[in-house]
C-alpha cells in the first residue's frame, strides 16, 4: 500500500525488536521491511530498501540512515544515549516500552505524509508584520480575484488563534465545520477529510476556517502542515492566511510557498515591522519569492515610491483607501470586484497565476 510507512529496525535485543515489530505491524499503517543487528547491516538495508524510517538504537544508527527519518529507541534514558541520538541526527528519542504509543504515533505521521498526493497548486502565503495592515483583506480579495480568472482556489486559515477569516467571509454566525473537526482524524488525515470541512463562498472560492477559541490548543502545528500539503493537491491556488507572529508554522508556510505577499500600510510602524520581518525571513532563502502589496494607500508623508527605497522592490500592487471597506468587513462581506480595488486585485491575481515559480514541494 502506498500509504504504509516502510520501516527498518536496528535493535540489539531480539525480544525488544519483536515487540516493536508487532506494535508497528498491528497498526496497519507501518510495515517492517528489514531488521539489522549492527551498523553494517543497517547501512546495507537502508541502501537497498530506501525506507521511510529507521527505528534504531543510537549506537547502531551512528552508521547513518540516508534520507530516512531516524527514530532513536532505548530501554532507558541516559545522557550518553541522548547524545548518541543527537549525533546520529535522530528526529525523535523514545524510551521503550514507556513511550511505545508516542513512537507509534510518530511512525503513523510518516505514513500520513506518504498519503499527501502530488502537489498541483500555486501556494501563496499572505503575511502582514503589523496588525491592522490588511493581511485578511488582501488574502480574501486575492482569492476572489483568482477565481474570476478561471482558477480554483482554496483559502486556508493558518492562524487558528484569531481565525479572522471566519468573520471576514461572513461565517461567524453560521454552524460550519472547522479545523477542529480534523483533530479526531489526527495522523490519518486525507484529502477526503479536508474536503469535508471546506466551506464555499459566494465569490466562488472554498475556505478552511479556524475553530472556536476553546478548541485552539487541540489544533497542532503538525495537523496544519499536513492540511496545507493536502490542500496543495486539490486546487489550482492555495492561499495561506498566516499569523503575524513569525512562529515555526508561519516560517514553514513561507518556506513552502511559491509566492510570499507581505502587506504594508503607509506608516512608519508598518514599514519598520515589515523590515524586521524580512530580516527574520532572510535565512529561509525566499527573498526572490517575496512581493510587497501596499494596502489602504492614501495621501501621506510616506508614499508607495518609498517601498522601492526601503525594501528594494517595487510594490506588486497599490490598493487604494476606500472608506466603505471597513463597513463591508464588519458585516462579513467582500468589496465588489470592480472599481480601483477590484482592478488592483485582478493585477495581483495575474502576478500569482502568470509569474514562473521555483520548484517547491510542500512537506509535512
Amino acid at each position: 500500500m502506498d500509504d504504509v510507512a516502510r520501516v527498518i529496525l536496528a535493535i540489539g535485543s531480539q525480544e525488544v525488536a519483536e515487540e516493536v515489530l508487532h506494535l508497528l505491524d498491528r497498526s496497519g499503517r507501518a510495515r517492517v521491511v528489514a531488521t539489522a543487528a549492527d551498523g553494517r547491516q543497517l547501512a546495507e538495508a537502508v541502501r537497498q530498501l530506501e525506507p521511510d524510517a529507521v527505528v534504531a538504537e543510537p549506537a547502531i544508527a551512528a552508521a547513518g540512515v540516508g534520507g530516512a527519518a531516524l527514530l532513536a529507541l532505548a530501554t532507558r534514558e541516559s545522557v550518553a544515549s541522548l547524545r548518541a541520538a543527537i549525533g546520529a541526527g535522530a528526529q525523535g528519542f523514545f524510551v521503550w516500552p514507556q513511550e511505545r504509543q508516542a513512537l507509534l504515533q510518530r511512525v503513523l505521521a510518516l505514513a500520513a505524509a506518504r498519503r499527501v498526493p502530488e502537489r498541483r497548486a500555486i501556494v501563496v502565503a499572505v503575511h502582514a508584520a503589523r496588525g491592522g495592515a490588511g493581511c485578511t483583506f488582501v488574502a480574501t480579495h486575492l482569492a476572489q480575484a483568482v477565481v474570476r480568472r478561471g482558477a480554483t482556489c482554496l483559502l486556508m486559515e493558518c492562524d487558528p488563534v484569531f481565525a479572522d477569516l471566519t468573520q471576514a467571509l461572513g461565517f461567524a454566525d453560521e454552524d460550519v465545520r472547522t479545523l477542529a473537526d480534523l483533530v479526531p482524524v489526527g495522523d490519518e488525515l486525507t484529502v477526503e477529510h479536508l474536503d469535508g470541512i471546506r466551506v464555499h463562498h459566494d465569490a466562488g472560492f472554498d475556505a478552511v476556517l479556524g475553530c472556536e477559541a476553546t478548541q485552539v490548543d487541540a489544533v497542532e502545528t503538525g495537523l496544519l502542515r499536513i492540511a496545507v500539503g493536502l490542500a496543495a493537491a486539490s486546487a489550482d491556488v492555495v492561499i495561506a492566511h498566516v499569523p503575524r507572529q513569525l512562529s515555526s508554522l508561519t516560517r514553514w508556510c513561507v518556506e513552502q510557498s511559491d509566492h510570499v505577499i507581505e502587506v504594508v500600510s503607509l506608516d512608519v510602524l508598518s514599514f519598520r515591522a515589515t523590515s524586521r520581518a524580512l530580516e527574520v525571513l532572510s535565512p529561509l532563502g525566499v527573498d526572490r519569492r517575496v512581493g510587497v502589496v501596499v494596502n489602504r494607500a492614501a495621501r501621506s508623508e510616506i508614499t508607495p515610491s518609498d517601498v522601492r527605497r526601503v525594501f528594494d522592490r517595487e510594490p506588486l500592487v497599490v490598493v487604494p483607501f476606500d472608506g466603505a471597506v471597513a463597513r463591508l468587513q464588519d458585516h462579513g462581506r467582500l468589496s465588489p470586484p470592480r472599481g480601483r480595488i477590484g482592478r488592483a486585485f485582478d493585477r495581483l491575481a495575474g502576478h500569482v497565476l502568470e509569474t514562473p515559480t521555483e520548484a517547491v514541494e510542500v512537506a509535512s
